[in-house]
């Protein structure tokens, strides 16, 4: 490993904290989150960090490998200080998705998976943001812009090129940069939880009309009473 030796002694100190959070003989499941600190570090799941949470896993790097390249969250080179994330998915692309893709890409000057030169903006081309209510959604470093248009779209890779901080619709005050949020992901709190909403009125139109209209959701039938019903039901 290239890591030099402080370092690589910080990163197995803060994997073994990770790594304590869950019960003896279940140390792997401590993987995902050790490949978020790697990232944390390196801006990608390098070689190094593969062998890294190799060794203090005691498993193989192929094994490793196999968990970073399922999931999309972990990258396999180095990433922007901002991935950008445009969702052309079902509701945001008929709501203008495809259309801010083909704009930002072709301002930015990237498509899917590739980096602005100045190393600032990754650009990724996303199958859903799990935020339909507020669609066209934009995703910078997992942090949400709602309801985008072209022009929003544009004047936000702008500023992130610039240097000046953006403002989530939900979340922080400000988007932290990739290994900042990395680092959150790894598990380590960075202190912002409570800043910005973390809902918006669309989310929670449907439990204002619920308690409007004093719906509450079914009261749940046990197992006792289940099978009563099934007997009365088979006696009949």
């Amino acid at each position: 490993m290239t890591y030099t030796p402080e370092v690589e002694a910080r990163l197995r100190d803060e994997a073994q904290q990770i790594i304590d959070r869950y019960p003896t003989g279940h140390e792997r499941s401590a993987l995902l989150p050790m490949l978020h600190l790697v990232q944390s570090e390196d801006g990608y799941v390098s070689a190094d960090g593969i062998a890294l949470c190799a060794d203090v896993l005691d498993i193989t790097r192929a094994e490793v490998s196999a968990v970073a390249t399922f999931y999309t969250q972990y990258k396999r080179h180095p990433n922007g200080d901002y991935l950008v994330g445009v969702c052309t998915n079902s509701l945001c692309a008929v709501m203008g998705g495809d259309e801010i893709w083909e704009a930002v890409s072709e301002h930015v000057g990237v498509g899917s998976d590739e980096t602005s030169p100045s190393g600032k903006i990754t650009l990724e081309r996303l199958e859903c943001n799990a935020a339909c209510d507020y669609a066209p959604v934009i995703m910078v470093n997992w942090e949400f812009f709602d309801n985008q248009t072209v022009e929003s779209a544009i004047a936000l890779v702008d500023a992130l090129e610039a240097g000046r901080p953006v403002s989530p619709t939900r979340g922080p005050d400000t988007v932290a940069t990739f290994k900042e949020n990395e680092r959150v992901l790894a598990g380590f709190p960075d202190g912002r939880v409570h800043e910005g909403p973390s809902a918006g009125e669309a989310s929670l139109l449907g439990l204002k009309i619920a308690d409007t209209n004093g719906w509450t959701a079914p009261t749940p039938i046990d197992s006792a009473d289940t099978t009563d019903h099934v007997k009365e039901g088979q006696d009949a």
